[in-house]
């Protein structure tokens, strides 16, 4: 079988030509250049909340297929403001996870929390349309991209006054680690099979750098792993899919954090 993220990577890099030739990035730098676009810290919040659970907005996974098909962005999002999640990811893929840009532009016009947006970046244009499109952080995925890449859409996005979460796999993608990734995620999916092994998170966090932000991220669906995961030394927990397949997301992350306060 392919490996799934190669495949949507070479996908990506195809949409984003076709983007960059119908809008090209002159056209949103200057906009970028006349228009305000509220910010709100990722990591503050995370910092500040006792739970850190970044709430996301996701209609489908390649390897599950639809989850919440007809679910709506503002909807959704203003629902786990409400229940109180400390930020928001939305991703904006659409083949393999249905997402947009207009989800993105749709939940950073209807909370006041940060909102980042979780895509397969391989271009600065994405960046910048994830700047224009309200959002205060962005994903960078380690798997998708080189260091030097990575090192470079750092620079933009803090420029741009974007922070960047840091996503990593396995412990050789520690290398991609600077002084400027002060946000830095470990996905326990394995972008490749889409298996899930909750366990890599506290395998790898004696790698990682102590004055960075350290987020869990994916499969996390019980409230004793949130607590674990905290005291091991996390402060952010992504999570989605445990939300996104309930009839109402939001109540279901409320319960989940009573959960965790229970606890």
């Amino acid at each position: 079988m392919q490996d799934i993220l190669n495949e949507i990577i070479t996908h990506k890099k195809r949409e984003v030509a076709r983007l960059k030739e119908e809008h090209p990035l002159s056209m949103l730098e200057q906009r970028l250049s006349t228009e305000s676009v509220p910010f709100y810290s990722l990591k503050t919040a995370l910092e500040k909340s006792s739970t850190g659970i970044i709430a996301e907005f996701k209609r489908r996974s390649p390897s599950k297929g639809w989850i919440n098909r007809s679910a709506e962005a503002t909807t959704v999002v203003q629902a786990y403001e409400l229940a109180g999640a400390a930020a928001l990811s939305v991703l904006t893929d659409e083949p393999y996870f249905g997402g947009t840009l207009t989800d993105l532009r749709a939940a950073t016009k209807s909370v006041s929390i940060p909102v980042m947006r979780k895509e397969f970046i391989v271009d600065e244009y994405q960046i910048y349309d994830a700047k224009l499109s309200g959002a205060s952080a962005i994903l960078l995925i380690a798997a998708a991209i080189t260091k030097e890449e990575s090192k470079r859409f750092t620079e933009l996005a803090g420029e741009l006054h974007l922070e960047v979460l840091l996503e990593l796999h396995d412990e050789r993608e520690t290398e991609y680690i600077t002084e400027h990734n002060r946000l830095i995620g470990i996905n326990n999916r394995n972008l490749g099979s889409f298996v899930t092994d909750i366990q890599k998170s506290f395998r790898m966090i004696d790698l990682l750098p102590r004055e960075a932000l350290l987020i869990s991220e994916s499969g996390i669906s019980d409230p004793q792993v949130v607590r674990e995961l905290r005291d091991a030394g996390y402060r952010g927990f992504l999570i989605g899919e445990n939300f996104m397949k309930s009839d109402d997301p939001g109540e279901s992350l409320g319960a989940f954090l009573k959960d965790i306060e229970r606890l």
